[in-house]
């Protein structure tokens, strides 16, 4: 019998512990927009397919064509190549993809053909949901679809970068 009174005290006592800890959560408006500063723009956190992500590519090397060349493999991945051209400053490293938050997620995805190496430009005031891909000298080629997987599971779910907050899913 006491044995049962111990076994239903702390069952009473659990009970309690969790009622507390879910009316104490400090989490409750995270991710839906009510702890965002005033001011701050909503980066779009999810991650985009192929299809649905638009870039421009260029060319940041002394190698005449490659923005073609890559751009050409992008659209044979199903992706929306929309401007290919040189760039005027060469870089030295793989590739920069510069953004803007409504391209966070498409952003995302792209690190991982670059196999995390591409540099991430963030600008908090670009309006569009393109991303551009500089190609630099540091280029070799785009990761095969094994690899991207793989990076993909690496880098984990996209984050909204520093100064933003992440837009609400619709569930």
């Amino acid at each position: 019998m006491r044995a049962l009174v111990v076994v239903g005290l702390l069952a009473v006592v659990a009970l309690v512990f969790v009622v507390v800890a879910i009316v104490k959560d400090s989490q409750r408006g995270a991710g839906a927009n009510g702890g965002c500063p005033e001011g701050w723009p909503l980066a779009d956190v999810a991650l985009r397919e192929r299809k649905d992500v638009k870039l421009n590519v260029l060319n940041a090397t002394d190698r005449p064509g490659l923005a073609r060349e890559v751009a050409d493999e992008f659209r044979n991945r199903q992706f929306q190549v929309k401007k290919v051209a040189d760039e005027k400053k060469q870089i030295d490293r793989v590739a920069v993809l510069r953004y803007g938050p409504k391209g966070v997620g498409s952003a995302h995805l792209l690190r991982a053909y670059f196999l995390d190496n591409a540099h991430q430009d963030f600008d908090a005031e670009r309006d569009d949901d393109t991303v551009d891909v500089v190609l630099g000298s540091g280029f070799q080629q785009l990761a095969t679809t094994t690899e991207v997987n793989q990076s993909l599971g690496d880098l984990g779910a996209p984050r909204a970068p520093d100064g933003t907050c992440p837009m609400p899913v619709d569930r």
